[in-house]
Formats: C-alpha cells, structure tokens, sequence
C-alpha cells in the first residue's frame, strides 16, 4: 500500500498496543507505521522476496509464507487484528483466508478495490475493462484474481457469520460513508466472529 491516506484510514482501526498479523505486508510500510504511531507489534506475510527484504530493512519481523496454503501455523486469537490490505482480491483461496482472518485474531481489517465504483461501472458499460489509478492493469495482465464490490463483501461477511463492527469506502483520502458501492474506490471493512 502506497497511499499515505489510506495507510493512516486503515490504521485509526487499529486500536493502539495492538498484536498485529499483515497478510500480504508488501514492503512493510503498514506495519512500520503501526508501530511508530501506534506502539502496536506484530509480524507480517509476504511471499515476494524483494519485499521480504525491504520489510526486513524497515525492522518489520516478517515470515515468508504463501497465503494459499492458510494460517495453520498461527494458534486461534493469536492477534488482537489481521490486516489484509489490497491482498483478498489476489488469493484463490478468498473465503477460506477470511475465516482464517477470523479465527487467528480478534478482529480483521480487510481492504481491496471496489470493482463497482461508478467510473468501474462505465468503463465496462463501453465494452472495456476499468484501468484506474487505483487499478492500473489491463485486464490480460492483472494480479486480481478476483473482482469485488463492497455489496459483494458484505454478503460474504454475513454468509460467514462475521459482525461487520464499521465498513466505509475512501476515495483518494476521503472517507466515502454514502453510498460507498458506487462512489468508493476502496472498500474497507473492520470485521470479528458473529
């Protein structure tokens, strides 16, 4: 994650001293800013090995695993929050990983491109895939591997029995509260068991 206002969006979920596991840490910028600001520890999972190494020049703790495989090396309520930040849209195993989320920490904060954003919407109704700022890829070279809406995610959330305890969208640095299916480019969602 790239995006300084969706970095500190994200991290206001996160309650201050918090245990935190990132999914998907990328170069561990999250995670060096959780606990700069917020006195929170933790780890994150990354698979890339370029990224693995700038998490570890950061002095973010960092495993390499591959997501697919799951959590099981990670105790039920082993965090306070699981972070998955621009990763659900790239794993095959989506749903299971959700019910991972859920079951290793007390609380899950789940972020990835609202593919019903109204720009989204009109680029398909002219017979082309969106290619955004926020989604910059042609659809033949794409790391989504799935596409999503916020509506999409709360009937996910509902099917899996997790209580949605606060979901927004957030365009640009805006935080999108209305209407958030259509106007947000990112959908957020702080999440625990039902």
């Amino acid at each position: 994650m790239s995006d300084n206002h969706t970095m500190r969006a994200i991290a206001e979920l996160v309650p201050p001293g918090s245990r935190v596991l990132d999914l998907g840490c990328g170069d561990g910028a999250l995670l060096e800013y959780l606990q700069k600001e917020r006195g929170c520890s933790g780890y994150g999972v990354e698979l890339d090995d370029a990224k693995l190494l700038a998490c570890v020049k950061r002095g973010v703790n960092a495993l390499q695993m591959n997501l697919d495989r799951g959590l099981s090396i990670f105790a039920d309520d082993s965090f306070d929050v699981v972070l998955q930040i621009d990763t659900f849209q790239h794993l095959r195993n989506a749903e299971t990983m959700l019910q991972e989320t859920a079951r290793v920490g007390r609380t899950g904060i789940i972020a990835f491109p609202n593919f019903a954003h109204w720009a989204n919407r009109v680029s398909v109704l002219r017979g082309r895939m969106p290619v955004t700022r926020r989604m910059p890829y042609q659809w033949y070279d794409t790391p989504n591997i799935r596409v999503g809406t916020f509506k999409d995610f709360e009937i996910l959330a509902h099917k899996n029995r997790l209580r949605i305890l606060d979901a927004f969208g957030l365009r640009g640095d805006k935080p999108v509260r209305v209407l958030p299916n259509l106007r947000a480019t990112t959908a957020v969602f702080h999440l625990e068991r039902g």
